[in-house]
């Protein structure tokens, strides 16, 4: 594919919602809400999204050799090898049981990346986040969609049953739950949501990034056979309520793997729109393309210091990142001001520090 069929980025590629910065205000407000009713619930802080982690690994992601020039951009712009911290979790705000199917995320957070970062106050930081969930589109995919779905969730959060609906529902493409919210989107009533083992799944930004010169989405797939072989392996019928995490801690017990990064470029603003992240990108128009192998050797995969740091200490957002890989679109642009809002209360409130880390040996065994 020639690199002129991929838009070059600029600055204008996004457009504002009407009232966006109000409705992106009311999001951070219920959500707040609902993170202090959380907070109230178990006596300690949780993140708003992702709550529930289980595991969290150390590796290294390796830049392929030879990149074309359309994927030689940003991190992936020359070989190099980057340590990093990668973190599993489920979706919801809270902790639910791994028997409800639910959107799974893969956190990763790649150590020692040169080049300005994005936000002011983070010119002296040499990271860069990408955060992944085993979806390819968000059902909620702009801001005003957000405040309505938020506020469903406000509206049911002290009732359980309710809100594991509601989750399901969003992890089946958000079909009923969004249809009740007067969100009609065809490509989401295809999905499904099956309850899988997390290491075989395929994991997505979903919502666009710059890619340097370009637009693009991740992926991490997985590469290695032994991962590839628990694609679409359900969870058992005897399955708990920690199911992934175990399934987690005893794989990593005996044996590593490798994932693939994969960029998919943007070739079409009207096919493939930055600002709502519930339209996925046809792959026959653009193909992911491998850009980088993550490896993830054998581990204790859930360590209690290691699990207290990643949950309470560490921070992951897509905003922590270098310019030549700023999100876009109007989630992105909404997830801004709330993952700032519940990275703050998370740490104030169990009176941990906020820090970012520059070495892998600052993880904790």
């Amino acid at each position: 594919m020639s690199t002129a069929t991929y838009v070059p980025y600029n600055d204008n590629l996004e457009h504002k919602q009407e009232n966006e910065d109000e409705i992106i205000d009311s999001v951070v407000a219920s959500m707040m809400r609902v993170n202090t009713r959380v907070f109230d619930k178990h006596r300690h802080a949780k993140r708003d999204a992702h709550a529930k982690c289980h595991g969290v690994l150390t590796g290294h992601v390796t830049v392929y050799d030879n990149l074309p020039a359309h994927l030689a951009q940003g991190v992936f712009a020359r070989p190099a090898t980057y340590p990093v911290v990668i973190r599993l979790s489920t979706a919801p705000g809270d902790i639910h049981s791994d028997k409800l199917p639910s959107p799974r995320g893969m956190a990763i957070k790649m150590l020692g990346v040169d080049g300005p970062q994005f936000l002011p106050k983070r010119h002296d930081a040499k990271t860069q986040d990408l955060l992944l969930v085993n979806h390819p589109v968000i059902a909620f995919g702009h801001a005003a969609a957000y405040l309505k779905t938020q506020k469903l969730l406000e509206k049911h959060a002290d009732d359980p049953d309710m809100v594991r609906r509601i989750v399901a529902a969003l992890a089946r493409g958000g079909s009923k739950a969004l249809h009740a919210l007067g969100i009609d989107n065809p490509v989401l009533d295809t999905l499904g949501a099956p309850n899988n083992h997390i290491l075989g799944e395929t994991f997505f930004s979903m919502a666009a990034v710059r890619y340097g010169d370009y637009v693009a989405k991740l992926c991490a797939a997985p590469l290695s056979d032994n991962v590839r072989a628990l694609t679409g392996q359900p969870l058992g019928d005897d399955a708990d309520d920690s199911a992934l995490r175990n399934l987690v801690v005893d794989f990593f017990n005996g044996q590593g793997a490798e994932y693939e990064l994969r960029a998919q470029l943007l070739t079409d603003i009207d096919k493939m729109p930055i600002e709502d992240a519930s339209i996925e990108w046809p792959q026959e128009d653009s193909p992911y393309q491998p850009v980088a192998k993550l490896t993830i050797p054998a581990q204790h995969a859930y360590s209690p210091a290691r699990r207290v740091f990643a949950d309470d200490v560490l921070s992951f957002n897509p905003w922590h990142c270098i310019e030549a890989h700023r999100p876009m679109g109007s989630i992105m642009r909404a997830r801004i001001k709330a993952y700032e809002a519940s990275s703050k209360f998370r740490h104030e409130m169990n009176a941990q520090p906020r820090i970012e880390i520059d070495s892998i040996g600052q993880v904790p065994d």
